[in-house]
């Protein structure tokens, strides 16, 4: 736990966001800490989406990440002066300099940043996990293939080439 400066301190808080890889548990554990202090809570990501009328990875596509950027720190920062909020940010949020500033300057926040280690994080977003430090490629292709076919029907466990 991160000791808080003592200037921050004397603000009582009124809102927590929560920052973090994506699978730490920002969206899991911000409804329920939302339900317990009786504040609401707000996914960031949604408000984005929301507003901009396409999903974040058609952001991305369209516009670009700088783009995307300057959205989320508005959005960010709009969100940022709301009271009695749980606030969960989207993975990158912080990386950005205005927006990390913005939250650990803003009386009243608490920035809580949930810590993984990376094997939660691929338990809990990825299919399989490969350790592949010791193998070659080939050794990667092969892990990848019996792991395919190990979800293929017990019909013939082959999987059908591309035509």
């Amino acid at each position: 736990m991160t000791a808080i400066a003592p200037d921050r301190q004397s603000a009582p808080v009124r809102r927590v966001v929560l920052t973090g890889f994506m699978g730490s548990g920002k969206s899991t554990v911000g409804p329920l800490l939302a339900a317990r202090l009786g504040w609401r809570f707000i996914d960031a990501d949604d408000v984005i989406v929301a507003d901009a009328g396409i999903p974040i990875a058609e952001f991305f596509a369209r516009h670009g990440e700088p783009a995307f950027r300057e959205r989320e720190h508005a959005t960010i920062a709009r969100l940022a002066h709301e009271h009695y909020l749980v606030l969960a940010l989207g993975g990158g949020a912080i990386e950005t300099e205005p927006t990390r500033h913005l939250l650990l300057n803003s009386p009243g926040t608490l920035l809580v940043h949930l810590d993984v280690k990376l094997e939660t994080t691929l338990h809990r977003t990825a299919h399989i996990s490969i350790p592949a430090d010791d193998i070659t490629p080939n050794q990667g292709v092969d892990a990848i293939v019996q792991a395919m076919e190990s979800r293929l029907p017990a019909s013939d466990g082959r999987i059908p080439p591309h035509s």
